[in-house]
């Protein structure tokens, strides 16, 4: 502050006054365009007006609803959400009331896209001069499953240690009891060849399992270079059609300007594999109708804070496998990832847990949302990085 000296006249003592200095930037006016301010924010926000229309969305609201801003424009927001929904009441207390409400943990539909999606909502009204609310979505669902993805990590990184030892201390006994019973089939009569074959079968089944969990103790650091996901995606579907999913209809919705991203070539084949195969298996043999969906897209916004980084890294790739099969039980969606988890009669409950580990190996993320008829994996994964340290754009 400055200070400004004052006489009121020549017999009155000093008076002094504060002033404000004046800022370098006073004489500038803020001339961004208020449209680029709301496409900035990360957060699904509408402007309803007081018939219910849609008075203008940020490219977040585009994304949640998944139409462009020009259809959004035309609805009304009872059209865009299911009958009865919370936020349409919560609109129409706020419109009279003209208090600003706030409603959390809501599980609120979107008809376009038949899911369910958990938000909290913010509603508040427009100024004075004009009538309406402001409506802003803050979806839970992304932070919830990043303490999910942590989970994971931990359930993939117990089974870690725990296949080190199964690998020692039961890999080698079973290598003995195979060779006994080897020995013994050559010397027992027809009826006790059975017995030991049986014994056989049964180790190498055994043997089977410890190596597929031997897969999650493998700590060499990754070899990492620029793929193209649709290539991989393309091997992995006509793997799928000459084989398990020769019955099944693959739809492909892929951005081609997708840019590289930052993986190990292999152990992404063997992810979106095993994905497939999953979602195959959910369809079952006996379905006419079976499809899978395979589609990639770029949603800048996700940010995740990983173990190699100190700072949180961006992951704007998203890679989706959907299928159209009977969904995944509730009760088992929570712990989906986790080891030994399984739905499968004859599954051994590593093949998910396998895939997650992958994908967090890779910095990145993966959840599923699943309802009857619609199963979606979702996979968010960072972008490749150029020598200079910036990341490749899409082209």
């Amino acid at each position: 502050m400055s200070r400004t000296i004052i006489t009121t006249s020549p017999d009155e003592p000093l008076l002094l006054r504060d002033e404000p200095r004046k800022s370098a930037h006073a004489e500038t006016s803020f001339c961004a365009d208020p449209a680029q301010l709301l496409n900035a924010l990360p957060h699904p926000i509408l402007a309803v007006g007081a018939d219910g229309f849609v008075l203008e969305a940020n490219l977040a609201a585009e994304i949640f609803f998944g139409s462009s801003r020009s259809i959004l424009l035309q609805q009304t927001l009872p059209n865009l959400l299911p009958f009865g929904s919370v936020l349409l009441s919560l609109v129409e207390q706020v419109m009279r009331s003209g208090a600003a409400i706030n409603e959390y943990r809501v599980d609120l539909g979107v008809p376009r896209l038949d899911t369910e999606k958990m938000v909290d909502l913010f509603v508040t009204p427009m100024s004075d001069s004009c009538e309406g609310v402001i409506v802003m979505l803050q979806e839970r669902t992304m932070a919830e499953k990043m303490d999910r993805q942590l989970t994971h990590r931990g359930a993939a990184r117990s089974v870690s240690a725990m296949a080190s030892m199964l690998g020692h201390e039961i890999k080698n006994p079973l290598s003995g009891i195979r060779g006994a019973a080897q020995l013994l089939e050559q010397e027992v009569s027809d009826g006790d060849r059975a017995l030991t074959r049986l014994i056989c079968e049964e180790t190498d089944r055994i043997v089977k399992l410890v190596d597929r969990m031997e897969a999650f103790s493998d700590g060499r650091p990754l070899e990492r270079e620029s793929v193209n996901i649709h290539s991989v995606l393309d091997h992995v579907k006509k793997v799928a059609q000459a084989g398990f999913a020769r019955h099944i209809r693959f739809v492909e919705n892929y951005d081609p300007s997708l840019p590289p991203v930052l993986a190990n070539r292999d152990q992404l084949v063997q992810t979106f594999l095993n994905l497939v195969k999953n979602a195959a298996e959910a369809i079952g043999e006996g379905c006419s109708d079976g499809e899978i969906g395979l589609s990639t897209a770029y949603r800048p916004g996700v940010r995740l804070k990983i173990s190699t980084s100190d700072v949180p890294v961006s992951l704007p790739l998203e890679f989706c496998v959907r299928d159209n099969g009977p969904g995944v039980p509730p009760e088992i969606q929570p712990h989906l990832f986790e080891p030994f988890i399984t739905t499968k009669a004859s599954g051994s409950g590593l093949g998910l847990a396998l895939v997650a580990k992958i994908i967090g190996d890779h910095g990145g993320t993966i959840e599923c949302d699943s309802h009857p008829h619609r199963t979606t994996f979702r996979v968010l994964m960072p972008m490749y990085a150029l020598r200079d340290g910036r990341s490749a754009k899409p082209r």
